[in-house]
């Protein structure tokens, strides 16, 4: 009687990667990177806005969409890329952020715009509900780039204000 040899399996190639120099991100792209630090992640980017569209407060409201941004963009930079040498000064997630995903270059400018609460009279309430639902389309347009399944946060209407 012979033994069943167990099947001869490939041998792992290793990743390619294009040559890094100082002060570069390398890129990695692929769905075999997202882990499961990256899909936690994009949760709490999900929970956060479901808990920053629950809040009444105008402020809370923006600070947890905007957190929530953030969230969604580290996952992208956890996926696509690794910081250059220990000696480059640190970046803004969104001033790398288009380095790493072109096809979210539009949106990294634009969050990384709002760093406060506009001042306007009455328009807090609206502009925390603007960036809540842009948010989630960031948080869609992340998971899309990261080619993962899109799952709706918010409900189909979010008040424009309240």
């Amino acid at each position: 009687m012979t033994e069943a040899r167990p099947e001869a399996r490939p041998e792992a190639r290793p990743e390619t990667r294009p040559e890094a120099r100082p002060g570069d991100l390398a890129v990695v792209v692929g769905p075999a990177e997202v882990n499961a630090a990256v899909v936690a992640l994009l949760e709490r980017s999900r929970e956060g806005l479901r808990t920053a569209a629950a809040e009444l407060d105008a402020r809370a409201r923006w600070s947890g969409a905007h957190l929530a941004a953030l969230r969604a963009a580290t996952a992208v930079l956890a996926v696509r890329g690794r910081p250059g040498p220990a000696r480059s000064r640190p970046r803004s997630v969104w001033q790398v952020l288009p380095r790493l995903a072109p096809e979210l270059a539009e949106w990294a400018v634009f969050l990384g715009g709002l760093q406060r609460l506009p001042e306007r009279p009455g328009g807090h309430s609206r502009a925390a509900d603007d960036l809540l639902r842009d948010a989630e389309r960031f948080l869609c347009a992340v998971t899309r780039a990261l080619s993962l399944p899109w799952r709706p946060v918010l409900p189909d209407v979010v008040p424009a204000s309240r």
